[in-house]
């Protein structure tokens, strides 16, 4: 009886390359590890983690440490409800240690380009790696932004963008204009008045939502994900209701209520404002409201209301940009604001194995949805059938 001739393995498949040494890089590699799949993550800086490391000292997670670990470890109990930034950047560290992730720091891939069925990205020291998928995980707050201010250029005046803030230190005794009512720009604005600035003016252009962390016990995080799949209008009208009972009415301070519903400012990208020290500091005038900025003018500083003001330091909390466009922005997977077109599981329609993750900022959590991103990318790659290398 002749017997049945061996088949030979093939040679193995290439590795799927993870952009991106954040959480949301870690955990979608740790997920595709999980499911016997290769991740390589590369990461442009020497450690993972890198924007929370130079992220401002008084920083906290705003959603409970319980809803905010990645996929196979929680974060410890010791850490506390409210999660410090250094303590975030010691479970990313551990959280790379526990699941063995393979990661190459001190790499910058430049372009992703299609190869075939494949992928071919283009890295620091003219690498050229091949991919059977690519997870970019470059995050959301990547580039810092400043507006293009009539006199930027020749302004006088020192002026700093949030991402160079770390504590109120350098600026006490000074008179110091915080530019931009967000997340980064409320808390550095009660940093400041907590921290000895001898005057703290919080310029916005646009009232955000503002609420509390929690409201007896009740964590606005699980607000938002009760109400994440429901219908804008509704969410709108919910977060209506709710604000006048746990919301603060900053009216008198000059900062009314906002005219559009929560959920519909949300959409369009602005998420709410966790108060954790803005409220009390805007009560006692440690924090004063003035206008938008509008132009600068020499050493001067002009708000939208025509007022002029020389502070001694402006720090703009003016966000950030994706700045996707000089590695993908010939593949036709961006939308005119260069954010991707398809997110998490779902792929470019012409760029199949192409993924995204961390280019959101929900209601519901940042890291709870990189985690639940990090499975639906692995589970669909993994179902994936690779290619041969030749």
């Amino acid at each position: 009886m002749a017997s049945t001739p061996r088949t030979r393995p093939g040679p193995p498949a290439h590795p799927v390359y993870v952009i991106g040494g954040g959480p949301g890089g870690l955990a979608v590699a740790a997920a595709l590890g999980a499911r016997g799949v290769r991740a390589v993550v590369l990461e442009k800086s020497d450690a993972v983690g890198a924007s929370w490391r130079t992220h401002y000292d008084r920083l906290r997670l705003h959603t409970t440490r319980r809803l905010s670990g990645l996929p196979g470890l929680r974060m410890p109990r010791s850490f506390g409800r409210w999660v410090a930034r250094a303590d975030v950047v010691r479970y990313l560290e551990k959280y790379a240690e526990r699941h063995e992730l393979e990661i190459v720091t001190g790499v910058e891939v430049h372009r992703v380009e299609r190869a075939g069925s494949e992928w071919l990205l283009h890295a620091t020291g003219g690498r050229r790696l091949t991919a059977r998928a690519v997870v970019v995980a470059t995050g959301y707050n990547h580039t810092p932004r400043l507006p293009d201010w009539p006199g930027l250029d020749t302004y006088r005046g020192e002026l700093s963008h949030a991402r160079a803030y770390r504590n109120p230190e350098p600026y006490a005794g000074k008179d110091v204009l915080v530019v931009g009512l967000g997340n980064t720009g409320a808390e550095i604005a009660a940093d400041l008045a907590e921290g000895g600035a001898a005057r703290v003016r919080l310029a916005v252009r646009t009232v955000p939502h503002i609420l509390r962390r929690s409201t007896a016990g009740w964590p606005s995080q699980r607000s938002g994900i009760l109400v994440r799949r429901l219908p804008v209008p509704l969410v709108d009208l919910l977060g209506k209701l709710l604000a006048r009972v746990a919301a603060p009415d900053l009216s008198a301070y000059g900062l009314p209520r906002p005219d559009t519903g929560l959920a519909s400012r949300q959409r369009a990208g602005a998420v709410p404002v966790q108060d954790v020290g803005l409220v009390a500091a805007v009560r006692t005038g440690k924090v004063e409201i003035v206008a938008a900025v509008d132009d600068l003018d020499g050493p001067d500083v002009v708000l939208a209301d025509g007022t002029r003001i020389t502070p001694d330091a402006v720090v703009a909390a003016t966000g950030y940009r994706r700045a996707l466009e000089p590695l993908l922005g010939h593949l036709d997977v961006l939308d005119d604001r260069g954010h991707p077109l398809a997110r998490g599981a779902r792929t470019p329609r012409r760029a199949p194995g192409l993924y995204f993750t961390g280019f959101t900022n929900p209601i519901s959590g940042m890291l709870r949805e990189l985690s639940l991103d990090a499975e639906r990318i692995a589970r669909r790659i993994a179902r994936t059938r690779p290619s041969a290398t030749s």
